[in-house]
């Protein structure tokens, strides 16, 4: 970050001279059933300054482990990605004051000089975050910003009583840019409806005409859902015994019968209770069934990070149900099973299986390179891939396998699915050539969504841009009118040199001895 020459009155000190870092303490201790407010990652947002205190849980659980603050001290998240998307708040509405949450943050108490909410907006500009990115430290997978970083990060203080005319003109003129992103939102609210309904349509029947009322009207044949899943069950048990016949042979040891094929697991049934009814010629499939494989990565890859190489799919790369790459991490895999089994392919769905993406999902693209799975991210490969957009159509559908996945995910605990889970999703499959007229329709439908998300995503940039820019004047001493009559900011190195020298005893002159007068007992 670059320093620019400060308006007369201000000054520029290191954070850590402003503000304790990560105090870990209370002004008023709790007692162990006091209640006070838990903050996870999750309960910060992004870019506003804001969070959500609104878990409670007695000290007696969360004084260990966690991060401790009070209100009016400042959140800034450490880790990647939400140190970059901006996940800082001023802690507000405490319960008791006093709240505890993730190991991730950085907490900045301010020791005086500095208005909370002005500390706060200075961590929030951009180039703030661009500086401390440069600095994080880490693995490829999981970097942190250094706390060395934080103390010696460069603050612009202005006079007490500017910072407060600044922080009411900063939260003035972003209430009006918030004013319009919440329009923006809203309108992206309906696209979303409208795109949940086209899939629901879609996934059930309701979007063209079906195969068979087709067949009927042009008096032909055609080849019904049963049939579809009866070829792809036999494709799949086919491919388990090429792919076992080849790693036996790989091992010197060639089967003498066909007694090994017993030990192929038949895939699982559709469990259909309480479902709706099927159009004609569709039938109910489980995931299972249709694919090959479901897996996902393990958790030794963080000793394959690189800088260069294969792409590495973790769980933020997965975004808006798409793949997202544009800062994807790279590996050297294995040369063994686990680099084979985790490796990516055309047509594959990808399904978030923990963290805060949990549910999102990708179907990968055919132009995709060479690329691996997280632990975090569950790899399913349809036996055909001619059905790889429907499925991925069905996955992401609110009212389908999305409310599957969400109601397995958020059930009991903390949120994450298992493979299992995966394997047991109940697919309702039309024939494959009304797939393709149902995607074609879809795809025709949804890019009129599309188009206009991006449009709002453009404007919301641009509201995000004008943010910036506010916050830039603000901290050079352009927004607000300075005014003679303000003390002067205090300089914080100044003022700790004063406290040092004040506290420093003069050393006498050894010249000059000093007598001093016997003490004389007292009378008795």
């Amino acid at each position: 970050m670059t320093h620019e020459k400060l308006p007369a009155g201000w000054s520029r000190a290191p954070l850590s001279e402003i503000a304790d870092i990560n105090p870990n303490s209370f002004s008023e201790p709790p007692q162990d059933h006091d209640l006070v407010s838990f903050v996870p990652m999750a309960a910060v947002e992004e870019e506003s300054g804001r969070m959500q205190p609104n878990t409670h849980r007695p000290w007696s659980e969360v004084k260990k482990g966690y991060t401790l603050f009070q209100e009016g001290d400042v959140l800034f998240a450490k880790v990647t990605p939400c140190m970059e998307n901006g996940k800082v708040a001023i802690a507000t509405q405490l319960k008791g004051g006093r709240g505890a949450g993730s190991t991730e943050f950085f907490v900045l108490r301010s020791k005086g000089e500095v208005d909370p909410k002005y500390l706060m907006h200075f961590v929030l500009q951009s180039s703030f975050r661009r500086d401390a990115r440069a600095a994080m430290q880490g693995a490829a997978g999981l970097l942190r910003v250094r706390k060395e970083f934080m103390q010696s990060a460069q603050v612009p203080i202005a006079p007490l009583q500017e910072q407060h005319r600044i922080v009411a003109e900063l939260e003035k003129q972003f209430a009006r840019i918030e004013a319009g992103v919440e329009a923006l939102r809203r309108v992206q609210l309906q696209l979303r409806r409208y795109q949940a309904s086209v899939l629901k349509a879609a996934c059930e029947g309701h979007l063209v005409p079906t195969e068979a009322e087709l067949a009927r009207r042009e008096n032909r044949d055609y080849e019904p859902a049963d049939k579809l899943l009866a070829r792809i069950l036999k494709e799949r048990r086919a491919h388990w015994e090429s792919d076992q016949l080849a790693k036996m042979k790989a091992t010197g040891k060639p089967p003498k019968n066909d007694k090994w094929k017993e030990r192929y697991a038949e895939p699982l049934m559709p469990s259909t209770n309480g479902l709706f009814n099927l159009p004609e010629g569709w039938v109910w499939a489980s995931l299972d069934q249709l694919t090959t494989f479901v897996t996902s990565g393990s958790r030794g890859w963080a000793e394959h990070y690189s800088d260069s190489g294969p792409l590495f799919i973790r769980a933020q790369d997965i975004k808006k149900d798409m793949l997202q790459l544009d800062a994807v991490a790279s590996v050297s895999p294995p040369a063994n099973a686990e680099g084979i089994r985790t490796r990516v392919a055309s047509g594959d769905l990808l399904i978030t299986i923990t963290g805060a993406n949990v549910t999102k999902s990708a179907l990968v693209p055919n132009s995709i390179p060479e690329a691996y799975v997280s632990q975090h991210v569950g790899l399913a490969r349809p036996v055909d891939t001619n059905t790889s957009a429907f499925l991925f159509a069905w996955v992401v559908s609110p009212a389908n396998g999305r409310r599957y996945l969400e109601n397995c995910a958020y059930g009991a605990g903390k949120p994450g699915l298992n493979l299992e889970q995966l394997r047991e999703l109940v697919i309702a499959l039309p024939p494959l050539k009304e797939q393709r007229r149902i995607m074609a329709e879809a795809e025709s439908r949804m890019s009129l969504a599309k188009s206009g998300n991006m449009s709002i995503q453009t404007n919301v940039s641009r509201a995000n841009q004008l943010r910036q820019t506010v916050l830039r004047q603000a901290f050079a001493g352009n927004l607000v009118s300075q005014v003679r009559t303000d003390e002067p900011a205090i300089d914080p190195l100044a003022r700790t040199s004063a406290n040092m020298k004040s506290k420093t005893t003069p050393k006498q002159d050894q010249s000059q001895k000093i007598i001093t007068a016997p003490k004389m007992k007292a009378a008795r």
